[in-house]
């Protein structure tokens, strides 16, 4: 057959995401790197900590997803030939969800059988399967759960591309992938795009996420010979595959949750290969750019088993193989002004030959690394890569649209008498929310909505902090939404005062459950925990209906300690509020610190146990809670039951 790209629906079954938190992200509570030490030598080179960010901000908080499944139809761009049939999900930061191997009747990934949404990303929602692209900042991708722009176009020859792309705000880049099969492929080309046109060296993060089915004797082989891991609260290079005496390609092995970034040799053949007892499975490829592989395993501990129930419907364990720009995770790497990032990836079937299948791991590896070295496949791909510069800065054909913040950006730049970015890709138009604050760049007029309205958009960048400024002893000196958003971009780049000043500000011209949050987060930072939490406090009972600001007023009450306030505030919700799981959690938290061990107890063990939606990855406070409980009810020590143990580590 020709090769086909076609766009079009496929049912699945899956959670409902819900809305986008009305607050902004600012207060984490637990950002993993922050207390990470490193034991490494001079070098190694990975940036330790580079780029870190303390929360998603601009980009808002799915909080609100549940667990019930339902069957919906989802946009699917499926590319085709005889050999793979590759299918996509747009909606979904461009999840390649399935990669079919024809000709053996096999899917070469892990596809969730659901969408089931738990708290492991940027912006918390996140969903199990396929292989994930994660660009701009550390962790998965602000783009997990958003739609990416979609499009068509072809090469000279006629084979179809299609294009995925959108505009990331943090890092205020552009990037793109462009993913094709031509007649004759066995592997799936793709080849990706990231722009950097700011003025400054921005910090860069990519890692493509492949998730592959963890099979009995599965095995994983890569050109390296030591790894950097994360153990005891430190990072390590190690020797593999002996690590603590487990062999760590063989994966079942591995008793918890671990990450295994290998360190591959420059002049390598950059690859990971994931085979089953047979010696059939995926084999990734790239360019030399995407320098890195790593392996995660969740472990052979029974919360590694709940922790993958939990994320599926039934449907079997799985590992992840990943491939990034840098060395680790643990730090992003820096990205020069006005510079193109690009680079191919390969994803195709492997077989092993019978003579390497029982070959130890240096010698299969080995063996692998050199039989890769002279295929065609991998030597062409320098070629390909350099053959479609252009390719990738031809137009294509929207089908699909994404957010409206590039259309914004290129609105902002054309103001200042700028370039657009990417020209070359349609980013559409802004949406109503966009246009007002385009309107204020250029009027100095801000809007200012009732109190009662959710806020429409948050920005970061220069224009709009120093528009702000500029117009605040003017136009809108008393604009409580303008002074809102100042003390919002001040909190954000470390100046509690003018901070407080200008939250203030807002709730002295209009009460408002915004500025109370924000006012609640900077009391916070300057560990004002009372004051903190008398203006959380305040918020809740001016959104009482607002689940993800109850979830996100709770969550900062609990971080201050404020367990008389909790217990206040929870009886005054909704029934429907007050059953949301996280705000259950929070009830029985409070009555364990206030000293009512049994009726904490009693309610969190109702209904079969209390286990919220939004479960943290590695989360410990249900099984903590639970132990604590047991200790003071019992006087005895007990494990943690199956269902409150998450714990990761």
């Amino acid at each position: 057959m020709k090769p086909q790209l076609t766009f079009t629906e496929q049912k699945i079954r899956k959670a409902q995401l819900g809305e986008e938190a009305s607050v902004p992200d600012l207060s984490d509570g637990q950002i993993l790197q922050n207390r990470m030490k490193f034991f490494l030598g001079e070098e190694d080179e990975i940036y330790e900590g580079y780029g870190r960010l303390a929360g998603s901000w601009p980009y808002r908080q799915f909080s609100c997803y549940g667990r019930d499944l339902r069957e919906e139809n989802e946009k699917a761009a499926i590319l085709e030939n005889d050999y793979l049939r590759a299918v996509f999900l747009p909606e979904y930061g461009g999840r390649l969800w399935s990669l079919w191997d024809k000709r053996e009747d096999r899917n070469l990934l892990y596809t969730n059988e659901v969408l089931r949404f738990s708290n492991l990303a940027v912006r918390n929602a996140w969903f199990a399967g396929g292989v994930e692209w994660n660009v701009g900042v550390i962790g998965h991708s602000p783009f997990t759960t958003a739609p990416l722009f979609a499009a068509r176009l072809k090469m000279p020859d006629g084979t179809p591309v299609l294009r995925m792309y959108e505009y990331e705000r943090i890092r205020q880049v552009t990037w793109q992938m462009d993913f094709w099969l031509g007649e004759n492929d066995r592997f799936l080309n793709a080849r990706m795009r990231i722009v950097n046109f700011g003025e400054t060296v921005t910090p860069m993060y990519w890692w493509s996420n492949i998730a592959v089915p963890e099979e009995k004797g599965g095995r994983i082989l890569v050109p390296a010979s030591e790894a950097f891991t994360f153990r005891n609260w430190g990072v390590y290079k190690v020797p593999i595959p002996m690590v603590d005496g487990t062999d760590i390609s063989h994966y079942e092995n591995i008793p918890a949750s671990v990450d295994y970034f290998f360190d591959i040799p420059d002049g390598a053949p950059k690859y990971i290969a994931h085979a089953d007892a047979s010696g059939y499975g995926l084999l990734h490829l790239s360019t030399d750019r995407l320098r890195s592989r790593k392996l995660f395993s969740w472990g052979s501990r029974p919360a590694a088993d709940h922790w993958q129930e939990f994320l599926s419907d039934g449907n079997g364990r799985y590992v992840e193989i990943q491939a990034g720009l840098g060395k680790t995770q643990y730090g992003c790497i820096p990205m020069a002004p006005h510079t193109a990032w690009e680079w191919l990836e390969r994803y195709g079937a492997l077989q092993l030959e019978e003579k390497q299948l029982s070959l130890p791991f240096e010698a299969a590896r080995d063996s692998l690394t050199e039989q890769i070295g002279r295929s065609a496949v991998y030597l062409s791909m320098n070629e390909v890569l350099r053959q479609t510069k252009s390719l990738a800065k031809q137009k294509a054909q929207s089908i699909w649209q994404g957010s409206g913040f590039g259309a914004m950006e290129n609105q902002v730049r054309a103001f200042l008498g700028e370039d657009p970015v990417s020209p070359h890709l349609d980013y559409g138009e802004p949406d109503e929310e966009q246009k007002r604050w385009l309107s204020f760049l250029k009027t100095g007029r801000l809007h200012e909505p009732e109190i009662t309205q959710r806020p429409d958009v948050f920005l970061c960048g220069a224009v709009w902090k120093e528009k702000l400024q500029e117009t605040i002893t003017g136009e809108n000196r008393k604009n409580w939404y303008a002074h809102y958003h100042l003390g919002l971009f001040a909190f954000r780049d470390g100046d509690n005062q003018e901070a407080r000043r200008e939250l203030e500000a807002s709730l002295a011209l209009k009460k408002n459950p915004w500025a109370l949050h924000g006012l609640a987060a900077v009391c916070l930072a300057e560990e004002k925990r009372s004051e903190a939490a008398q203006a959380m406090a305040e918020g809740i009972r001016m959104r009482r209906e607002d689940l993800s600001y109850l979830k996100e007023g709770f969550r900062l009450l609990a971080r201050c300690s404020a367990w008389e306030e909790i217990l206040a505030l929870y009886p005054q919700l909704s029934e429907t509020m007050r059953a949301d799981g996280r705000l259950r959690f929070y009830e029985c938290l409070s009555l364990s610190e206030t000293g009512d061990a049994e009726r904490a107890l009693a309610l969190l063990e109702e209904d079969g146990g209390l286990v919220p939606d939004d479960v943290r990855e590695g989360e410990t406070n249900l099984g903590g809670l639970w132990k604590k409980l047991q200790k003071e009810l019992t006087g005895k020590e007990a494990p943690v039951p199956y269902r409150y143990d998450f714990e990761a580590l």
